[in-house]
């Protein structure tokens, strides 16, 4: 059994998981590092975890315990990383950050992109997981990396835990509700990253994207619209979403007309993606949960490459909200290939 810690613990996508590993076949669950709440019960803070019989540990408590097999999540707040995650490498440790620290080039990490770097995760001992922004942006937009793109649109709405787990959050919920409210639009700190992964799959167009706050927990939906020079085959765009999709097992390319639900992504690492050509107009919408496979349960399925298990290992959640989708008599929703 492989022993994986997590640092940072006290956080959503740490909570996230923390869920996940609890289910997992083949780890143990090991430390639960965090720097507000050590020697505090897990279950108090996070209802899903009540179950849990576990505390949380002091800060200095998985560097002392590390072991060179170990894999650590690192979930702490950006910025935290920089000086803990090369101390766990040197201790021999695989490490999965979930900041923002490593992503962007020069780096040491790979970027845990996994529908396109998996080879690369598969020999890493260092992985930069992506922001939910990106990954959703990026699932929309990487199978038209073979056509002439021009400019790509993006109009992102996110819930409100994006924000991170911190005391402001309550109060910018009630900020929020009833409300749709764009930020970022001088350059979102996550736009970089994008740019960065869209260039080096060959696409050099100039991006326009807004981020929005929705007044959601969770879930996260992407709307990008993608201009051609020319205008392209309908079916040939279809094509090369299913081709770049097949075998993956959890992207689901949806049916003519179904729309992508953030209620049947939720608490998994599912996404669903819907393709249409409107003229020389590329339409893909790309639902995720930004706390999965938007953050926790991606790290989770990177860390299953990088240890050889099976891609799906501790990932097999899926909320009964699908069934909406795949009711009798509705258009199906199929995956892709």
């Amino acid at each position: 059994m492989t022993r994986v810690h997590v640092w940072g613990a006290s956080g959503y996508g740490a909570s996230e998981a923390i869920v996940s590993l609890s289910a997992h076949p083949l780890v143990e669950l090991g430390l639960l590092e965090s720097a507000s709440l050590g020697g505090e019960p897990v279950g108090l803070h996070f209802p899903r975890l009540r179950t849990l019989d576990r505390f949380f540990d002091f800060p200095g408590a998985i560097l002392s315990a590390i072991g060179p097999d170990d894999v650590v999540i690192m979930g702490g707040a950006h910025g935290s990383a920089k000086e803990v995650a090369p101390k766990f490498l040197e201790a021999g440790a695989r490490v999965i950050d979930l900041s923002e620290d490593f992503r962007l080039a020069p780096t040491r990490a790979v970027y845990g992109f996994p529908e396109r770097y998996k080879a690369q995760i598969a020999g890493a001992r260092f992985v930069a997981n992506p922001g939910c922004y990106p990954t959703a942006t990026l699932l929309a937009v990487l199978p038209l990396a073979p056509f002439d793109v021009t400019q790509i649109i993006v109009d992102a709405k996110s819930g409100i835990t994006g924000a991170g787990r911190k005391p402001s959050v309550r109060a910018l919920y009630a900020e929020v509700a009833g409300d749709i409210h764009a930020y970022g639009l001088e350059g979102h700190r996550h736009e970089a990253e994008i740019v960065q992964e869209l260039s080096a799959a060959g696409i050099d167009a100039p991006l326009l994207f807004t981020p929005h706050v929705v007044p959601l927990a969770r879930g996260m939906l992407a709307d990008a619209y993608i201009v051609m020079r020319s205008v392209p085959d309908a079916s040939a765009v279809r094509a090369a979403y299913a081709r770049y999709y097949a075998g993956n097992p959890f992207v689901r390319l949806l049916d003519a007309g179904v729309s992508p639900s953030v209620a049947a992504v939720a608490y998994t690492n599912d996404a669903e993606i819907a393709v249409s050509v409107h003229g020389n107009v590329v339409r893909a919408i790309c639902a995720i949960d930004n706390l999965g496979k938007g953050a926790a349960t991606q790290a989770v399925m990177n860390m299953n490459i990088m240890m050889g298990f099976p891609e799906q290992s501790g990932l097999v959640a899926r909320p009964l909200a699908t069934l909406e989708v795949l009711r009798p008599g509705a258009p199906t929703a199929r995956r892709s290939g």
